[in-house]
């Protein structure tokens, strides 16, 4: 599967995600351990959800290490995004 990931880095809890997106986009917030089971085409958690509107923000909900994932489920074409931690 094709996707955009966007490393967060360490987080404490409570900072605002926002993503910009070019078109209508999956966007999932996740924790490495999750993050590793979607790359890998496994089961995972995730914040988010399929975005229609933009920019969509997103509370991280507890301290870790985070990434964003966007990608079009499947379907053919391209999404251009922009991710951002506001505090």
């Amino acid at each position: 599967m094709n996707f955009l990931d966007y490393d967060l880095g360490s987080l404490g809890g409570g900072e605002i995600i926002e993503v910009s997106l070019s078109q209508a986009a999956n966007v999932r917030l996740m924790d490495s351990p999750n993050f590793g089971s979607y790359r890998s085409g496994g089961q995972h958690r995730y914040f988010g959800g399929y975005a229609t509107r933009s920019p969509l923000r997103l509370s991280v909900p507890s301290p870790g290490h985070w990434h964003v994932a966007i990608d079009l489920g499947g379907y053919a074409g391209s999404v251009r995004a922009g991710v951002r931690v506001l505090g």
